[in-house]
C-alpha cells in the first residue's frame, strides 16, 4: 500500500499496489503491519457497507464521540463516491478544515479518517457501494453529526446533491462546543 499523508492532520490516502497479470490484479486493502509501521491505528471492530441506488445521495458527516472515538478505513467497491473528513479536533493544527477525493473501484484510494474527523461522502454514479472498516463498534449514544452544507466549513461538494436522509439535514450549526476533546488533545 502506498501511504500519502492529506492536509489533515492524521489522515492518509492509501492506494492499492495493485500486482497485475492476464487475470487483473490482486491488492491489499489492509494490512495491520504497514498502519502499525506508521504509526496509526490497526485494529478493527466493524466492517460496514453503504449502498446508494441513486447518484446524488450524500451520506454524513458523522463521527462518535469519545470514549467511542473511532477510525475509518474507507474504500468504494463499485461506483463513485466524493468522500470528505472534517477535522472537529479542537488543539488541531487542522481544525475546521476540511480535504475531499474521489474514490473508485478503479483507482484504488482509501481513506484512512483520524478519530475526532467527521465524515461523508457523496454518490458520484448511481449503485454506489462504499465500505468502511471502523476501528471501534456503532455506539448509537455517542453518534453525532453536522451538515454537510454548514457554512463553517464550506465543503465545495463535486456533483449537485439530491438525496440527505431527514437527520443529516437538521443537525444543528457547527461551533467549537461541537468540537470533539479526545483524551491527550488540548482544550
Amino acid at each position: 500500500m502506498i501511504f500519502e499523508r492529506l492536509d489533515i492532520a492524521g489522515a492518509y490516502s492509501l492506494t492499492q499496489e495493485r500486482r497485475t497479470d492476464d487475470r487483473g490484479y490482486f491488492a491489499r486493502t489492509w494490512c495491520r503491519e504497514e498502519l502499525a509501521r506508521h504509526g496509526l491505528v490497526d485494529r478493527i471492530a466493524q466492517i460496514n457497507t453503504g449502498f446508494s441506488p441513486k447518484a446524488g445521495t450524500l451520506r454524513g458527516l458523522h463521527w462518535q464521540e469519545p470514549p467511542h472515538a473511532e477510525v475509518k478505513i474507507v474504500s468504494c467497491t463499485r461506483g463513485a463516491a466524493f468522500d470528505v473528513l472534517v477535522d472537529l479536533r479542537r488543539g488541531s493544527p487542522t481544525y475546521r478544515q476540511w480535504v475531499g477525493f474521489e474514490l473508485t473501484p478503479d483507482n484504488g484510494r482509501i481513506l484512512y479518517c483520524p478519530e475526532g474527523c467527521a465524515h461523508g461522502y457523496l454518490t458520484l454514479h448511481d449503485d454506489t457501494e462504499v465500505s468502511y472498516l471502523t476501528s471501534m463498534s456503532y455506539a448509537a449514544g455517542a453518534a453525532r453529526g453536522v451538515r454537510f452544507d454548514d457554512p463553517a466549513f464550506a465543503i465545495d461538494w463535486p456533483a449537485p446533491i439530491h438525496l440527505v436522509s431527514q437527520a443529516d439535514r437538521h443537525w444543528p450549526d457547527f461551533g467549537d462546543a461541537s468540537a470533539v476533546v479526545l483524551p491527550g488533545a488540548g482544550a
